[in-house]
């Protein structure tokens, strides 16, 4: 579940420097392919995708995918427009390979759900 890109106490240190130019690279990539600009969302904006998932939606429906801007997220086509879930996400050897990894950072074995 991805809330999307929202203005909160999270950032507050980040370089506004860097963030601006964050924005402009996404700004010109979204250009390229048609899309319209970024735009920060409120908070209700970004818990409306969580509340959606949670509440309103079928779980059969979105139970183990990944979610955005309330509804279930297509397969990217392009690794450089934002929105969109790139393919290696849904591999679940990777998957596998992120639990293991998060284990051994943590130093604690979690059982998966199943």
């Amino acid at each position: 579940m991805h809330p999307g890109g929202i203005k909160t106490e999270l950032g507050r240190h980040t370089d506004p420097v860097a963030e601006a130019q964050m924005i402009r690279t996404i700004n010109q990539r979204n250009a390229a392919a048609g899309l319209p600009p970024f735009r920060y969302k409120t908070v209700p904006q970004g818990a409306a995708t969580s509340v959606w998932a949670a509440v309103v939606a079928d779980g059969d429906v979105v139970g183990r995918r990944y979610c955005e801007d309330c509804h279930v997220a297509q397969i990217a086509g392009d690794p450089e427009v934002r929105g969109g879930v790139q393919p290696y996400a849904l591999d679940p050897d990777r998957a596998d390979a992120l639990w293991e990894l998060s284990e051994a950072m943590v130093g604690e074995r979690f059982d998966p759900l199943n």
